[in-house]
């Protein structure tokens, strides 16, 4: 583990860095406080640090409090190094964010055990980090498809919807839903079906540009949200995601099976405010139609207005 080592006395700093090699730990040095807070700042800089009180340009207090206001993860862990024993200043010192002191002239074993117990906080911090994530990813992702869940993905349609009110840009959603999956789970079992939905959505995933997003709306129908589209670029891209999931067969461990998909599209008016609601029910009524009409293919909702006062369509399909 890397550990920081910002002393101003090249003596001292030379002993902390021997100390540190000998007990694994590999020294990065600074002899001011800007140099110190310059590396504090990289992406990759030290997680420990062992900061000298005074130095030239910033103090070892003023680094604490740099590190602690930028809140940022993962944890820095700060150790002052100063020859003040008073409790006066070790009030200061904690008060400004460090998470610990040692005094001058310092016990190498003492150093030693409060570096460990520091290692061990940054341990068990990054342990809690990484459980939190993983129950934020159990909170928002499909737990089959690993594409957002339902309620995420309403989220995300709520948001855009929200700014493209505020500049003027417009929203395309489109609705999928893979076509006669039923007669895949009859025909090929439940398992296969669960292989067809995890492979169409990693299709359909790829397929997006980095803003766009897809979710899984239910069973087997997906939404798709295209903030800043225009009616043109939403048929397109349906179009290269019907492709994407047509064009070959899913292939399992013991058979191939064929999969296509039907689209509905609707795009928001640029600027306008509209319910989420009101931009589902039009794509829900587009994919319906598609599915009437002959299945593995693309209707939309004819560019007009959409009901701005309630979730009703106003427009009709071609």
């Amino acid at each position: 583990m890397q550990v920081l080592v910002a002393e101003d006395d090249p003596v001292s700093r030379r002993l902390l860095e021997a100390h540190l090699g000998r007990w694994g730990y590999r020294a990065v040095a600074a002899s001011d406080g800007d140099q110190a807070w310059d590396l504090l700042q990289q992406p990759d800089a030290p997680r420990l640090a062992i900061l000298d009180w005074m130095m030239p340009g910033l103090s070892g207090p003023e680094l604490c409090r740099r590190v602690r206001s930028l809140g940022r993860e993962p944890y820095t862990y700060l150790l002052l190094l100063t020859a003040r024993a008073h409790k006066e200043d070790l009030i200061e010192g904690m008060e400004a964010g460090a998470d610990d002191y040692v005094t001058k002239p310092f016990d190498a074993q003492e150093l030693n055990v409060r570096l460990r117990a520091g290692r061990r906080i940054l341990e068990l911090q990054a342990e809690l980090v990484t459980a939190r994530e993983a129950l934020r990813e159990q909170a928002t992702r499909d737990g089959l498809t690993r594409l957002w869940n339902r309620s995420s993905i309403l989220e995300i349609l709520a948001r855009e919807l929200a700014k493209s009110e505020r500049d003027g840009s417009a929203v395309g959603l489109i609705m999928a839903d893979l076509d006669h999956f039923k007669q895949i789970n009859d025909t090929h079992g439940h398992l296969a079906g669960d292989a067809v939905l995890r492979e169409a959505a990693r299709r359909l995933q790829t397929s997006l540009r980095s803003y766009d997003s897809v979710g899984r709306y239910g069973g087997e129908e997906f939404l798709v949200v295209v903030p800043g589209s225009t009616h043109s670029s939403a048929l397109q891209l349906a179009e290269r995601l019907r492709l994407a999931v047509n064009r070959e067969p899913v292939r399992l461990t013991d058979r191939s099976i064929e999969v296509t998909i039907s689209l509905g599209v609707a795009v928001s008016a640029p600027g306008a405010l509209i319910f989420p609601e009101t931009l589902i029910r039009a794509a829900d009524e587009a994919l319906y139609r598609a599915k009437t009409v002959g299945r593995n293919r693309i209707e939309w909702l004819a560019p007009g207005r959409l009901a701005v006062e309630s979730p009703q369509l106003v427009e009709t399909l071609v």
